[in-house]
């Protein structure tokens, strides 16, 4: 499960990303993008945030898949994928890692995707009670065999057979990873 935040992101996930897009090779050409929307995975040793975010073009012809990983301190040996640091007005100093490269998320992923598993369930506390949010994307794994996972940022890129998480959101769905055997 997802515990969310009322809080405040400074600066926001959108922001850090545009700043980091320009360096990927995968993200050479391509247009402005907004947000859709996003779905979390479980760590779970409940430590590290797992989110993927997707953008789309204005005219919907492009979407792309971000995941991040959130922590408390930095990823030792993993300052060539940083995207950044926000200050959580909850959690304090979060450091930002582009997901693909965070052996949490690898895990957690691959465990999704093998398992046939879904997104993490979303709440907020609520005056005590926890309350549920229905996420912008809904993501499941086909279920197979381990394999190496490969992150597909350019949503309708050709994927090879074989296992595979799948995302939904409105105006979309496509394949967001797979397993490489």
């Amino acid at each position: 499960m997802a515990l969310l935040h009322d809080a405040t992101l400074t600066p926001g996930k959108v922001e850090l990303i545009e700043a980091w897009l320009p360096g990927r090779a995968w993200a050479e050409g391509l247009p402005a993008l907004d947000r859709v929307g996003g779905y979390r995975i479980d760590d779970p040793e409940g430590e590290v945030g797992i989110e993927g975010i997707l953008l789309r073009s204005e005219d919907g012809a492009v979407t792309v898949h971000v995941p991040l990983t959130y922590r408390g301190a930095p990823l030792e040996g993993a300052e060539d994928a940083l995207v950044g640091t926000m200050e959580h007005s909850v959690l304090g100093t979060r450091w930002v890692y582009d997901a693909a490269a965070d052996p949490v998320f690898r895990a957690a992923m691959t465990d999704t995707i093998t398992a046939a598993g879904t997104q993490a369930e979303e709440f907020f506390e609520v005056d005590g009670r926890k309350v549920t949010r229905d996420p912008s994307v809904h993501v499941v794994g086909s279920g197979g065999e381990p394999g190496e996972l490969v992150v597909v940022h350019v949503v309708g890129a050709a994927v090879p057979a074989g296992a595979t998480l799948t995302g939904r959101w409105d105006g979309g769905e496509g394949v967001l990873a797979y397993l490489s055997t």
